[in-house]
């Protein structure tokens, strides 16, 4: 599926949204299964609270340098 340019700008501020909200949900899943592994469910909090940090960090450059590539976006006239 081909995304069409949106003529409104993407800022910052709505990466740093993508940012954390995934990473709540990455995290959960980190601290859950952790728990289930470990049987302790201190241990996957432990793991949790130390990936969240660092792979909130990680995902946000890793989305600004997407945004910045040409990657897989065509434009109009190369699309006709």
């Amino acid at each position: 599926m081909l995304y069409q340019a949106m003529e409104k700008k993407i800022t910052r501020k709505r990466h740093i949204a993508k940012t954390i909200t995934w990473r709540v949900i990455g995290t959960i899943d980190t601290m859950l299964l952790g728990w289930i592994i470990s049987g302790d469910p201190m241990i996957g909090v432990s793991i949790g609270s130390l990936e969240l940090i660092t792979k909130m960090i990680l995902y946000y450059f890793h989305e600004r340098m997407w945004y910045k590539t040409k990657f897989g976006i065509r434009n109009e006239q190369e699309h006709n």
